[in-house]
Protein backbone atom coordinates (compact mmCIF):
# COMPACT_ATOMS: atom_id res chain seq x y z
CA UNK A 1 0.00 0.00 0.00
CA UNK A 2 2.80 2.27 0.93
CA UNK A 3 4.63 1.35 -2.53
CA UNK A 4 1.41 2.80 -4.59
CA UNK A 5 1.20 5.92 -2.42
CA UNK A 6 4.68 6.57 -3.08
CA UNK A 7 4.17 5.80 -7.24
CA UNK A 8 0.93 7.85 -6.89
CA UNK A 9 2.60 10.86 -5.52
CA UNK A 10 5.55 10.89 -7.33
CA UNK A 11 3.67 10.62 -10.35
CA UNK A 12 1.53 13.68 -9.45
CA UNK A 13 4.64 15.58 -8.72
CA UNK A 14 5.59 14.95 -12.38
CA UNK A 15 2.44 15.81 -13.58
CA UNK A 16 2.85 19.32 -11.69
CA UNK A 17 6.49 20.02 -11.73
CA UNK A 18 7.47 18.46 -15.06
CA UNK A 19 8.14 21.99 -16.70
CA UNK A 20 9.47 24.43 -13.75
CA UNK A 21 13.21 23.16 -13.47
CA UNK A 22 15.13 26.35 -12.65
CA UNK A 23 16.08 28.59 -15.41
CA UNK A 24 19.67 29.58 -16.26
CA UNK A 25 21.26 32.66 -15.51
CA UNK A 26 23.28 33.70 -18.45
CA UNK A 27 21.35 36.91 -19.81
CA UNK A 28 21.73 37.65 -16.10
CA UNK A 29 25.79 36.88 -15.48
CA UNK A 30 26.53 38.65 -18.74
CA UNK A 31 24.10 41.78 -18.06
CA UNK A 32 25.85 42.20 -14.17
CA UNK A 33 29.57 41.88 -15.09
CA UNK A 34 29.00 44.97 -18.34
CA UNK A 35 27.97 47.05 -14.91
CA UNK A 36 31.26 46.48 -14.00
CA UNK A 37 30.74 43.76 -10.97
CA UNK A 38 32.97 40.64 -10.56
CA UNK A 39 30.84 37.35 -11.15
CA UNK A 40 31.54 35.61 -8.14
CA UNK A 41 28.76 34.33 -6.21
CA UNK A 42 26.48 34.53 -8.98
CA UNK A 43 24.11 31.77 -9.92
CA UNK A 44 24.05 29.88 -13.20
CA UNK A 45 20.55 29.37 -12.28
CA UNK A 46 17.49 30.21 -10.51
CA UNK A 47 17.46 30.40 -6.69
CA UNK A 48 14.54 31.17 -4.54
CA UNK A 49 14.34 34.84 -3.71
CA UNK A 50 13.72 34.65 -0.14
CA UNK A 51 16.71 36.77 0.62
CA UNK A 52 15.58 39.96 -1.24
CA UNK A 53 14.13 42.60 0.20
CA UNK A 54 13.75 45.04 -2.36
CA UNK A 55 12.70 42.64 -5.75
CA UNK A 56 10.16 40.31 -5.81
CA UNK A 57 10.89 37.17 -3.73
CA UNK A 58 10.43 34.24 -6.41
CA UNK A 59 12.74 32.81 -8.47
CA UNK A 60 15.39 35.19 -9.05
CA UNK A 61 19.00 35.21 -10.62
CA UNK A 62 19.87 37.98 -7.86
CA UNK A 63 21.80 37.03 -4.66
CA UNK A 64 21.25 39.54 -1.42
CA UNK A 65 25.00 40.89 -2.16
CA UNK A 66 23.80 41.72 -6.07
CA UNK A 67 21.08 43.48 -4.97
CA UNK A 68 23.30 45.42 -2.56
CA UNK A 69 25.28 46.05 -5.26
CA UNK A 70 22.57 47.20 -7.81
CA UNK A 71 20.96 49.43 -5.24
CA UNK A 72 24.55 51.28 -4.84
CA UNK A 73 24.62 51.60 -8.56
CA UNK A 74 20.76 52.92 -8.87
CA UNK A 75 21.47 55.77 -6.25
CA UNK A 76 25.00 56.46 -8.42
CA UNK A 77 22.94 56.44 -11.83
CA UNK A 78 20.38 58.44 -10.80
CA UNK A 79 21.71 61.08 -8.88
CA UNK A 80 24.22 61.15 -11.75
CA UNK A 81 21.70 61.72 -14.01
CA UNK A 82 20.01 64.12 -12.15
CA UNK A 83 23.22 66.29 -11.82
CA UNK A 84 23.73 65.34 -15.54
CA UNK A 85 20.53 67.49 -16.57
CA UNK A 86 21.17 70.51 -13.92
CA UNK A 87 24.98 70.96 -15.57
CA UNK A 88 22.89 70.98 -18.66
CA UNK A 89 20.86 73.89 -17.47
CA UNK A 90 23.51 75.30 -15.23
CA UNK A 91 25.69 75.64 -18.57
CA UNK A 92 23.30 77.33 -20.21
CA UNK A 93 22.76 79.96 -17.41
CA UNK A 94 26.01 80.77 -16.92
CA UNK A 95 26.54 80.80 -20.81
CA UNK A 96 23.94 84.00 -21.08
CA UNK A 97 25.63 85.23 -17.90
CA UNK A 98 28.87 85.39 -19.42
CA UNK A 99 27.62 86.78 -22.78
CA UNK A 100 25.82 89.58 -21.52
CA UNK A 101 28.75 90.31 -18.91
CA UNK A 102 31.23 90.19 -21.69
CA UNK A 103 28.56 92.61 -23.38
CA UNK A 104 28.40 95.10 -20.57
CA UNK A 105 31.83 95.76 -19.67
CA UNK A 106 33.07 95.94 -23.19
CA UNK A 107 30.20 98.41 -23.82
CA UNK A 108 31.75 100.21 -20.58
CA UNK A 109 35.26 99.86 -22.54
CA UNK A 110 33.93 101.21 -25.46
CA UNK A 111 32.27 104.19 -23.72
CA UNK A 112 35.27 105.07 -22.24
CA UNK A 113 37.84 104.86 -25.02
CA UNK A 114 35.06 107.46 -26.85
CA UNK A 115 35.29 109.34 -24.19
CA UNK A 116 39.10 109.78 -24.23
CA UNK A 117 39.09 110.18 -27.35
CA UNK A 118 36.86 112.98 -28.37
CA UNK A 119 37.76 114.62 -25.36
CA UNK A 120 41.09 115.18 -26.23
CA UNK A 121 40.26 116.32 -29.79
CA UNK A 122 37.33 118.52 -28.15
CA UNK A 123 38.51 120.20 -25.13
CA UNK A 124 42.56 119.72 -24.99
CA UNK A 125 44.08 120.79 -22.39
CA UNK A 126 40.74 120.86 -20.39
CA UNK A 127 40.72 117.23 -20.63
CA UNK A 128 44.01 116.15 -19.10
CA UNK A 129 42.46 118.81 -15.83
CA UNK A 130 39.34 116.31 -15.44
CA UNK A 131 40.58 112.99 -17.33
CA UNK A 132 41.35 111.52 -13.39
CA UNK A 133 37.68 112.56 -12.57
CA UNK A 134 36.19 110.25 -15.88
CA UNK A 135 38.50 107.55 -14.71
CA UNK A 136 36.90 107.44 -11.46
CA UNK A 137 33.35 107.63 -12.83
CA UNK A 138 33.79 104.55 -15.05
CA UNK A 139 36.02 102.26 -12.19
CA UNK A 140 32.89 103.20 -9.79
CA UNK A 141 30.41 102.33 -12.47
CA UNK A 142 32.27 98.47 -13.07
CA UNK A 143 32.72 97.85 -9.29
CA UNK A 144 29.34 98.75 -9.08
CA UNK A 145 28.11 96.25 -11.89
CA UNK A 146 30.44 93.63 -10.24
CA UNK A 147 28.31 93.68 -7.07
CA UNK A 148 30.88 95.94 -4.65
CA UNK A 149 29.85 98.19 -1.74
CA UNK A 150 29.32 101.34 -4.13
CA UNK A 151 26.33 103.47 -3.75
CA UNK A 152 25.96 104.17 -7.24
CA UNK A 153 23.71 107.37 -6.65
CA UNK A 154 26.45 108.84 -4.76
CA UNK A 155 29.11 108.06 -7.12
CA UNK A 156 26.93 109.79 -9.72
CA UNK A 157 26.60 113.02 -7.67
CA UNK A 158 30.40 112.69 -6.63
CA UNK A 159 31.55 112.68 -10.01
CA UNK A 160 29.38 116.04 -11.27
CA UNK A 161 30.51 117.50 -8.04
CA UNK A 162 34.36 116.82 -8.52
CA UNK A 163 33.79 117.79 -12.19
CA UNK A 164 32.70 121.11 -11.21
CA UNK A 165 35.31 121.83 -8.90
CA UNK A 166 38.05 121.30 -11.88
CA UNK A 167 35.94 123.35 -14.54
CA UNK A 168 35.34 125.92 -12.36
CA UNK A 169 39.12 126.34 -10.89
CA UNK A 170 40.17 125.88 -15.11
CA UNK A 171 37.88 128.20 -16.82
CA UNK A 172 38.56 130.62 -13.80
CA UNK A 173 42.63 130.68 -13.72
CA UNK A 174 42.33 134.50 -12.97
CA UNK A 175 41.15 133.84 -9.68
CA UNK A 176 42.84 131.55 -6.53
CA UNK A 177 40.15 129.31 -6.08
CA UNK A 178 40.49 127.44 -2.19
CA UNK A 179 38.82 124.63 -1.24
CA UNK A 180 36.46 126.79 1.30
CA UNK A 181 35.40 128.87 -2.04
CA UNK A 182 34.87 124.80 -4.03
CA UNK A 183 32.57 124.13 -0.96
CA UNK A 184 30.50 127.50 -1.51
CA UNK A 185 30.29 127.42 -4.97
CA UNK A 186 29.24 123.64 -4.72
CA UNK A 187 26.12 124.56 -2.57
CA UNK A 188 25.30 127.35 -5.48
CA UNK A 189 25.26 124.72 -8.17
CA UNK A 190 22.02 122.82 -6.64
CA UNK A 191 19.87 126.04 -7.51
CA UNK A 192 22.29 127.85 -10.58
CA UNK A 193 22.69 124.30 -12.14
CA UNK A 194 26.30 125.83 -13.68
CA UNK A 195 25.93 121.91 -16.25
CA UNK A 196 22.94 122.32 -16.87
CA UNK A 197 19.63 119.73 -16.87
CA UNK A 198 21.87 116.80 -17.68
CA UNK A 199 23.42 115.26 -14.61
CA UNK A 200 19.98 114.97 -13.59
CA UNK A 201 18.63 113.38 -16.87
CA UNK A 202 21.63 111.56 -17.29
CA UNK A 203 21.45 110.10 -13.46
CA UNK A 204 18.25 109.10 -13.89
CA UNK A 205 19.10 106.95 -17.00
CA UNK A 206 22.20 105.73 -15.58
CA UNK A 207 20.81 104.36 -12.74
CA UNK A 208 18.38 102.46 -14.57
CA UNK A 209 20.55 100.80 -16.69
CA UNK A 210 23.09 99.89 -14.78
CA UNK A 211 20.85 98.41 -11.67
CA UNK A 212 19.41 96.57 -13.86
CA UNK A 213 21.89 95.01 -15.87
CA UNK A 214 23.65 94.07 -12.29
CA UNK A 215 20.93 92.99 -10.99
CA UNK A 216 19.74 90.88 -14.40
CA UNK A 217 23.56 89.42 -14.27
CA UNK A 218 23.32 88.14 -10.84
CA UNK A 219 19.62 86.52 -11.33
CA UNK A 220 21.96 84.62 -13.88
CA UNK A 221 24.30 84.04 -11.54
CA UNK A 222 21.80 83.33 -8.41
CA UNK A 223 19.72 81.06 -10.74
CA UNK A 224 22.95 78.43 -11.79
CA UNK A 225 23.80 77.97 -8.33
CA UNK A 226 20.05 77.31 -7.16
CA UNK A 227 20.60 74.83 -10.20
CA UNK A 228 23.77 73.17 -8.96
CA UNK A 229 22.85 72.60 -5.52
CA UNK A 230 19.07 71.21 -5.77
CA UNK A 231 20.96 69.09 -8.81
CA UNK A 232 23.16 67.43 -5.49
CA UNK A 233 20.47 66.76 -3.15
CA UNK A 234 21.47 63.39 -1.61
CA UNK A 235 18.38 60.77 -2.30
CA UNK A 236 16.18 59.07 0.51
CA UNK A 237 16.50 55.17 0.99
CA UNK A 238 13.02 54.68 0.33
CA UNK A 239 13.94 56.85 -3.31
CA UNK A 240 16.87 54.33 -4.32
CA UNK A 241 14.74 51.25 -3.37
CA UNK A 242 12.05 52.88 -5.75
CA UNK A 243 14.93 53.30 -8.45
CA UNK A 244 16.20 49.83 -8.00
CA UNK A 245 12.67 48.22 -7.63
CA UNK A 246 12.16 50.08 -11.37
CA UNK A 247 15.22 49.92 -12.68
CA UNK A 248 16.78 46.63 -11.86
CA UNK A 249 14.22 44.23 -10.44
CA UNK A 250 13.50 43.42 -13.91
CA UNK A 251 16.46 41.54 -14.46
CA UNK A 252 16.28 39.88 -11.25
CA UNK A 253 13.25 38.59 -11.84
CA UNK A 254 14.03 37.69 -15.31
CA UNK A 255 12.40 40.05 -17.65
CA UNK A 256 14.71 41.82 -18.00
CA UNK A 257 13.20 42.42 -21.84
CA UNK A 258 10.24 45.21 -20.43
CA UNK A 259 10.47 48.53 -19.76
CA UNK A 260 9.11 50.46 -17.04
CA UNK A 261 5.06 51.49 -17.89
CA UNK A 262 5.04 55.18 -18.46
CA UNK A 263 3.17 56.15 -15.60
CA UNK A 264 4.99 54.11 -13.23
CA UNK A 265 8.01 55.54 -13.81
CA UNK A 266 6.40 59.18 -13.45
CA UNK A 267 5.10 57.79 -9.72
CA UNK A 268 8.39 56.99 -9.09
CA UNK A 269 10.43 60.32 -10.42
CA UNK A 270 7.92 62.29 -9.27
CA UNK A 271 8.63 60.81 -5.41
CA UNK A 272 11.99 60.91 -5.65
CA UNK A 273 12.26 64.42 -7.40
CA UNK A 274 9.16 65.95 -5.05
CA UNK A 275 11.31 68.41 -3.16
CA UNK A 276 12.53 70.07 -6.13
CA UNK A 277 9.13 70.44 -8.07
CA UNK A 278 8.57 73.05 -4.62
CA UNK A 279 11.10 75.41 -6.46
CA UNK A 280 8.74 75.59 -9.34
CA UNK A 281 6.60 78.51 -8.20
CA UNK A 282 9.39 80.87 -7.49
CA UNK A 283 11.96 79.62 -10.10
CA UNK A 284 8.91 80.85 -12.69
CA UNK A 285 8.35 83.86 -10.61
CA UNK A 286 11.97 84.70 -11.02
CA UNK A 287 12.43 83.78 -14.28
CA UNK A 288 9.22 86.33 -15.33
CA UNK A 289 11.19 88.94 -13.33
CA UNK A 290 13.96 88.65 -15.49
CA UNK A 291 11.99 89.05 -18.46
CA UNK A 292 10.93 92.35 -17.75
CA UNK A 293 14.23 93.44 -16.68
CA UNK A 294 14.87 92.10 -20.27
CA UNK A 295 12.49 94.22 -21.12
CA UNK A 296 14.25 97.31 -19.00
CA UNK A 297 17.45 96.66 -20.87
CA UNK A 298 16.36 97.43 -24.33
CA UNK A 299 13.84 100.30 -23.07
CA UNK A 300 12.60 103.07 -23.57
CA UNK A 301 16.35 103.52 -23.68
CA UNK A 302 18.42 100.58 -24.24
CA UNK A 303 21.57 99.67 -22.28
CA UNK A 304 24.05 100.15 -25.14
CA UNK A 305 22.96 103.54 -26.55
CA UNK A 306 22.62 105.07 -22.67
CA UNK A 307 26.54 103.59 -21.66
CA UNK A 308 27.47 104.74 -25.23
CA UNK A 309 26.03 108.13 -25.27
CA UNK A 310 28.19 109.17 -22.06
CA UNK A 311 30.81 110.88 -23.64
CA UNK A 312 28.26 112.73 -25.90
CA UNK A 313 26.10 114.24 -22.78
CA UNK A 314 29.25 114.96 -20.45
CA UNK A 315 30.70 116.73 -23.27
CA UNK A 316 27.23 119.04 -23.45
CA UNK A 317 26.95 119.25 -19.64
CA UNK A 318 30.52 120.96 -19.90
CA UNK A 319 30.03 122.93 -23.30
CA UNK A 320 26.78 124.60 -21.08
CA UNK A 321 29.13 125.61 -18.17
CA UNK A 322 31.78 127.20 -20.70
CA UNK A 323 28.74 128.94 -22.63
CA UNK A 324 26.92 130.43 -19.48
CA UNK A 325 30.02 131.13 -17.29
CA UNK A 326 29.73 134.67 -16.90
CA UNK A 327 26.27 134.45 -15.48
CA UNK A 328 27.48 131.72 -12.81
CA UNK A 329 30.14 133.27 -12.03
CA UNK A 330 28.26 137.11 -11.25
CA UNK A 331 26.02 134.71 -9.30
CA UNK A 332 28.49 132.81 -7.18
CA UNK A 333 30.56 136.24 -6.60
CA UNK A 334 27.16 137.59 -5.17
CA UNK A 335 26.68 134.64 -3.09
CA UNK A 336 30.18 133.71 -2.33
CA UNK A 337 32.12 137.02 -2.28
CA UNK A 338 34.61 137.66 -5.14
CA UNK A 339 37.71 135.84 -5.58
CA UNK A 340 41.26 137.06 -5.09
CA UNK A 341 42.97 137.70 -8.42
CA UNK A 342 46.06 135.57 -9.15
CA UNK A 343 49.00 136.82 -10.70
CA UNK A 344 49.39 134.09 -13.10
CA UNK A 345 48.58 135.20 -16.66
CA UNK A 346 47.64 131.57 -18.09
CA UNK A 347 45.20 132.03 -21.49
CA UNK A 348 41.34 131.36 -20.97
CA UNK A 349 40.84 127.79 -22.32
CA UNK A 350 38.75 128.28 -25.33
CA UNK A 351 35.22 126.79 -25.95
CA UNK A 352 35.59 123.13 -26.37
CA UNK A 353 33.64 121.62 -29.52
CA UNK A 354 31.60 118.22 -28.47
CA UNK A 355 33.57 115.71 -30.95
CA UNK A 356 31.78 112.69 -28.85
CA UNK A 357 29.91 110.04 -31.77
CA UNK A 358 26.08 110.50 -31.65
CA UNK A 359 24.24 107.32 -30.49
CA UNK A 360 20.82 105.66 -31.43
CA UNK A 361 18.28 105.31 -28.61
CA UNK A 362 17.33 101.97 -29.91
CA UNK A 363 18.82 98.40 -29.27
CA UNK A 364 22.06 97.32 -32.22
CA UNK A 365 21.57 94.06 -33.33
CA UNK A 366 24.17 92.50 -31.20
CA UNK A 367 22.23 93.73 -28.13
CA UNK A 368 18.78 92.60 -29.40
CA UNK A 369 20.70 89.12 -30.20
CA UNK A 370 21.99 89.04 -26.99
CA UNK A 371 18.31 90.00 -25.11
CA UNK A 372 16.44 87.23 -27.73
CA UNK A 373 18.72 84.42 -26.88
CA UNK A 374 18.38 85.09 -22.84
CA UNK A 375 14.34 85.89 -23.26
CA UNK A 376 14.33 82.01 -25.43
CA UNK A 377 16.43 80.44 -22.69
CA UNK A 378 13.98 81.84 -19.93
CA UNK A 379 11.08 80.83 -20.99
CA UNK A 380 12.00 77.47 -21.64
CA UNK A 381 13.65 76.85 -18.55
CA UNK A 382 10.30 78.26 -16.86
CA UNK A 383 8.88 74.47 -16.05
CA UNK A 384 12.46 73.01 -15.63
CA UNK A 385 11.15 71.46 -11.92
CA UNK A 386 7.97 69.78 -12.86
CA UNK A 387 9.04 68.93 -16.26
CA UNK A 388 12.27 67.14 -14.57
CA UNK A 389 10.58 63.84 -14.15
CA UNK A 390 8.99 63.20 -17.57
CA UNK A 391 12.67 64.03 -18.94
CA UNK A 392 14.22 61.68 -16.87
CA UNK A 393 11.57 58.82 -17.57
CA UNK A 394 12.05 59.64 -21.62
CA UNK A 395 14.87 56.89 -21.95
CA UNK A 396 13.47 54.21 -19.58
CA UNK A 397 9.61 53.64 -20.01
CA UNK A 398 7.78 51.90 -22.68
CA UNK A 399 6.12 52.93 -25.01
CA UNK A 400 2.38 53.97 -26.07
CA UNK A 401 1.76 50.57 -27.75
CA UNK A 402 3.40 48.52 -24.94
CA UNK A 403 0.50 49.66 -21.80
CA UNK A 404 0.41 45.72 -21.49
CA UNK A 405 3.35 44.82 -21.66
CA UNK A 406 5.56 46.74 -19.23
CA UNK A 407 7.19 46.32 -16.16
CA UNK A 408 4.55 47.75 -13.37
CA UNK A 409 7.20 47.06 -10.14
CA UNK A 410 5.62 43.79 -9.62
CA UNK A 411 5.35 41.90 -12.77
CA UNK A 412 5.21 42.46 -16.68
CA UNK A 413 1.13 43.85 -16.81
CA UNK A 414 -0.51 47.29 -17.07
CA UNK A 415 0.22 49.96 -14.77
CA UNK A 416 -3.10 50.92 -12.60
CA UNK A 417 -2.39 53.70 -10.06
CA UNK A 418 -3.00 57.47 -11.40
CA UNK A 419 -0.14 59.57 -11.53
CA UNK A 420 0.76 62.23 -8.53
CA UNK A 421 0.61 65.38 -8.63
CA UNK A 422 4.26 67.86 -8.50
CA UNK A 423 5.70 68.89 -4.94
CA UNK A 424 6.23 67.71 -2.02
CA UNK A 425 2.80 67.69 -0.07
CA UNK A 426 1.14 66.03 -3.26
CA UNK A 427 3.12 62.53 -2.51
CA UNK A 428 0.94 61.45 0.47
CA UNK A 429 -0.51 58.22 -1.03
CA UNK A 430 2.68 58.05 -3.59
CA UNK A 431 2.23 54.17 -3.86
CA UNK A 432 5.82 53.82 -5.15
CA UNK A 433 8.06 56.23 -2.82
CA UNK A 434 7.28 56.16 0.42
CA UNK A 435 7.65 60.42 1.75
CA UNK A 436 7.30 61.50 4.93
CA UNK A 437 5.79 64.84 3.65
CA UNK A 438 6.33 66.87 6.67
CA UNK A 439 9.77 66.64 6.49
CA UNK A 440 11.15 68.81 3.60
CA UNK A 441 14.66 69.16 2.36
CA UNK A 442 16.37 71.95 4.16
CA UNK A 443 19.25 72.46 1.17
CA UNK A 444 15.70 73.16 -1.37
CA UNK A 445 14.17 74.91 1.21
CA UNK A 446 17.14 77.39 1.25
CA UNK A 447 16.86 78.01 -2.19
CA UNK A 448 13.51 79.08 -2.46
CA UNK A 449 14.52 81.57 0.08
CA UNK A 450 17.39 82.58 -2.23
CA UNK A 451 15.17 82.90 -5.63
CA UNK A 452 12.76 85.02 -3.30
CA UNK A 453 15.44 87.08 -2.12
CA UNK A 454 16.70 87.64 -6.03
CA UNK A 455 12.87 88.37 -6.87
CA UNK A 456 12.39 90.92 -4.91
CA UNK A 457 15.82 92.25 -5.83
CA UNK A 458 14.87 92.33 -9.87
CA UNK A 459 11.44 94.13 -8.85
CA UNK A 460 13.20 96.67 -7.11
CA UNK A 461 15.43 96.82 -10.33
CA UNK A 462 12.40 96.99 -12.73
CA UNK A 463 11.33 99.78 -11.38
CA UNK A 464 14.97 101.69 -11.20
CA UNK A 465 15.69 101.12 -7.55
CA UNK A 466 18.69 100.25 -5.88
CA UNK A 467 19.00 97.59 -3.04
CA UNK A 468 22.17 96.40 -0.43
CA UNK A 469 23.11 94.01 -3.12
CA UNK A 470 25.56 92.27 -0.81
CA UNK A 471 26.48 88.23 -1.29
CA UNK A 472 23.11 86.23 -1.07
CA UNK A 473 24.62 83.54 0.38
CA UNK A 474 24.56 85.34 3.60
CA UNK A 475 21.25 86.85 3.24
CA UNK A 476 19.64 83.44 4.75
CA UNK A 477 22.34 82.15 7.09
CA UNK A 478 21.91 82.87 10.35
CA UNK A 479 19.30 84.52 13.34
CA UNK A 480 16.41 86.80 11.65
CA UNK A 481 16.92 84.95 8.52
CA UNK A 482 13.45 84.32 6.96
CA UNK A 483 13.68 80.60 7.91
CA UNK A 484 11.14 79.14 10.09
CA UNK A 485 11.66 77.77 13.57
CA UNK A 486 10.50 73.60 13.81
CA UNK A 487 7.29 74.96 15.51
CA UNK A 488 6.32 77.44 12.82
CA UNK A 489 7.15 75.38 9.93
CA UNK A 490 4.43 72.85 11.25
CA UNK A 491 1.63 75.53 11.00
CA UNK A 492 1.99 75.52 7.40
CA UNK A 493 -0.66 73.52 6.28
CA UNK A 494 0.77 72.53 3.14
CA UNK A 495 3.67 70.64 5.18
CA UNK A 496 2.14 69.25 8.07
CA UNK A 497 -0.76 66.61 6.31
CA UNK A 498 -1.22 63.49 8.84
CA UNK A 499 1.28 61.21 8.29
CA UNK A 500 -1.27 57.90 7.06
CA UNK A 501 0.45 54.53 6.33
CA UNK A 502 0.94 54.31 2.34
CA UNK A 503 -1.55 51.99 1.20
CA UNK A 504 -0.09 49.39 -1.20
CA UNK A 505 -1.18 50.08 -4.90
CA UNK A 506 -0.05 47.92 -7.48
CA UNK A 507 -0.43 46.95 -11.24
CA UNK A 508 -2.15 43.71 -11.27
CA UNK A 509 -2.98 41.23 -13.95
CA UNK A 510 -6.56 42.43 -15.76
CA UNK A 511 -8.99 39.66 -15.99
CA UNK A 512 -9.16 37.24 -18.55
CA UNK A 513 -5.73 37.91 -19.35
CA UNK A 514 -2.67 35.78 -18.99
CA UNK A 515 0.05 37.07 -17.47
CA UNK A 516 3.51 37.39 -19.33
CA UNK A 517 6.32 35.06 -18.43
CA UNK A 518 4.48 33.55 -15.28
CA UNK A 519 5.77 31.04 -13.27
CA UNK A 520 4.31 27.70 -12.09
CA UNK A 521 6.56 28.04 -8.97
CA UNK A 522 4.29 30.63 -7.49
CA UNK A 523 1.96 28.26 -7.41
CA UNK A 524 3.73 25.75 -5.00
CA UNK A 525 2.07 26.37 -2.06
CA UNK A 526 -1.64 25.24 -3.75
CA UNK A 527 0.02 21.99 -5.42
CA UNK A 528 1.31 20.86 -2.52
CA UNK A 529 -1.59 21.45 -0.12
CA UNK A 530 -3.64 19.31 -2.55
CA UNK A 531 -0.50 16.85 -3.12
CA UNK A 532 -1.11 16.01 1.17
CA UNK A 533 -4.83 15.87 1.19
CA UNK A 534 -4.48 13.55 -1.53
CA UNK A 535 -2.02 11.41 0.15
CA UNK A 536 -4.32 11.95 3.59
CA UNK A 537 -7.18 10.46 1.46
CA UNK A 538 -5.32 7.63 0.37
CA UNK A 539 -3.49 6.59 3.59
CA UNK A 540 -7.16 6.65 5.39
CA UNK A 541 -8.34 4.26 2.90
Amino acid sequence: MSFVVLVLLCALTGLVFGDSKPKTCSDLRQFYSSKGFSLNGVPQTEIFGEHLRVCSQGYTCCTSGMEENLLNLSRREFETQVKESGRTLQASLNGQFKSFDDYFLELLNRSEASLQTSFQAGFGSLFSQTAKVFQDLYSDLRHYYRGSNVNLEEALNEFWARLLERLFKALNTQYIIGEEYLECVAKQSETLKPLGDTPRELKTKITRTVIAARTFAQGLVISGEAVRKVSQVYMSTECVHAIMKMSYCPHCSGVAFAKPCSNYCRNVMKGCLANQADLDSEWRNLADAMLEVVDKLSRPYSVDSVVLSLPKRIAEAILYMQDNLNTFNNKVFQACGSPVQSSNSEDQIKRGTNTAEEVSGTPGAQLEKLLSDVSRMLRDMMQYWVHLPRKLCVDRESGPSETDRCWNGMNVDRYLPDVMGNGLASQINNPEVEIDITKPDMTVRKQIMQLKIMINRLKYAINGNDVDFQDTSDDISGSGSGMCADDQCSRDTRLSAPNTDKPNVYGYPSENKKVVKGRSSQNLPCVSLCLLSLVTVLLRR
